[in-house]
C-alpha cells in the first residue's frame, strides 16, 4: 500500500513537471492553475489505472499450474463508478503445483487454495478433494487427510461435480 501511495505521488509530480515545462516553453502564457491540475490529474489517472489493472498484473505472472477458480467483481456504494465499471480486488486460486494424490486412492487429493486480496496478506488454505464422490473438505481446522484418503477431524462437504474448486482439483493434466 505504501508503494501505491509513493507511485501515485510520483505520477502527480511527473505530470505537474510536464505542466511546468509547458508553461515555461509557452513563455508563461498558460495559466498557473495548470500545474496543480496536472498533479491532481496525474494522481487520479494513475490511481484508476493501478486499481483496474491490478488483477491482470497479478494473475499474469502466476504459473500455468495455478488455476483461478473465483474472481468476483466488486461494486461498492462509496465508489459509484464501480456499478458501471466493476473492479476485481480479490481472487481465489488452486495451487496444482503442490497437489498430492493419495497412494491408495488417486481420486483423493490434497492441495492448497490461495486467497489473494488487494492490500492484504495472501492466505494459503489446505483442502482435501474427493473427485469420485464430488466432495471437498477444508483442512485448516485441525482436520487430517491420511495417506489412504481417510479424513479425520473434519467433515466432507458434498459440492457436486460443477463446483469450480473441485473441477480445478480433479482436472487431469
Amino acid at each position: 500500500m505504501v508503494m501505491d501511495l509513493l507511485a501515485t505521488l510520483a505520477a502527480g509530480a511527473g505530470l505537474a513537471g510536464v505542466a511546468m515545462l509547458l508553461r515555461l516553453i509557452s513563455g508563461k502564457r498558460l495559466p498557473k492553475w495548470l500545474v496543480p491540475a496536472g498533479a491532481g490529474a496525474g494522481m487520479l489517472l494513475f490511481s484508476v489505472w493501478n486499481e483496474y489493472s491490478w488483477y491482470d498484473r497479478v494473475t499474469g505472472v502466476l504459473p500455468t499450474e495455478v488455476a483461478i477458480v473465483s474472481s468476483p467483481e466488486d461494486r461498492v456504494a462509496y465508489r459509484p463508478w464501480t456499478y458501471l465499471f466493476p473492479v476485481t480486488t480479490r481472487f481465489m486460486a488452486l495451487d496444482r503445483i503442490g497437489m498430492v494424490r493419495s497412494a491408495d486412492n488417486p481420486a483423493i487429493r490434497r492441495a492448497e487454495v490461495v486467497v489473494v486480496r488487494r492490500w492484504h496478506a495472501t492466505q494459503r488454505v489446505p483442502f482435501a478433494f474427493d473427485c469420485a464422490g464430488g466432495r471437498r473438505a477444508g483442512l485448516d481446522g485441525g482436520a487430517q487427510l491420511a495417506p489412504d484418503g481417510t479424513l479425520t477431524g473434519g467433515d466432507w462437504l458434498a459440492v457436486g461435480s460443477e463446483d469450480e474448486l473441485l473441477k480445478a482439483a480433479c482436472r487431469e493434466g
